[in-house]
């Protein structure tokens, strides 16, 4: 009887220990927005995630040629083998910026940018290309602060993509350039191309 209850006291402790909440906690931040240091605390050891559960960093989003997306509404963008086309409110009948017209180096990095706005939004977008390894995100700086922005290519890695974003309007502060930095960095954080406007 004594090796019985020893048994179920045993398995009732080890049922408690597993059933216990992952349990953590941060730092307050700093003022831009970091935790100063954080920490986790386990009662028991996790189980391994399976390699398929592995988290990845983000790849452009692949389109067809000529298959419109839908930035913010009014403004929406597609690609086709020779450039990037968009619409804004203020230009419903779209615009073009080729990636064949000799232009730009399609074997140097670089990145462009456009930038129309109306009352409500800014309308930011832009070529990349050139870069070495996988884009995965656009960092800018901007007026209105830090953003990030969304990659567009078309299949068969074509060596060039779009980028866009959306931003809210700020009061003009009397300068050209509501941007003044574009990043376009790889899917290992690297520098895949980036552009500086101050």
């Amino acid at each position: 009887m004594k090796r019985t209850l020893k048994y179920l006291a045993g398995a009732a402790v080890t049922a408690a220990v597993a059933g216990m909440a992952t349990m953590s906690y941060a730092a307050p931040h700093d003022t831009a927005g970091r935790a100063t240091h954080s920490a986790t605390v386990t009662a028991a050891a996790p189980a391994a995630a399976p390699a398929a559960a592995k988290k990845h960093a983000p790849t452009p989003r692949i389109v067809e040629p000529g298959e419109r997306v839908t930035g913010a509404p009014g403004f929406e963008l597609w690609l086709t083998p020779e450039g990037k086309h968009w619409t804004t409110p203020d230009m419903p009948e779209g615009q073009f910026r080729s990636v064949v017209d000799g232009n730009i180096d399609l074997g140097s990095p670089g990145v462009s940018v456009q930038s129309e706005g109306t009352p409500e939004r800014v309308y930011l977008s832009g070529l990349y290309y050139g870069g070495k390894g996988t884009a995965s995100v656009v960092e800018l700086e901007t007026q209105a602060g830090p953003l990030r922005g969304e990659l567009l290519e078309l299949p068969g890695r074509p060596g060039w993509g779009v980028w866009y974003a959306v931003a809210d309007p700020v009061a003009n502060d009397g300068s050209w350039n509501f941007v003044s930095e574009v990043t376009v960095r790889t899917t290992k954080g690297k520098v895949y191309a980036s552009l500086s406007l101050r």
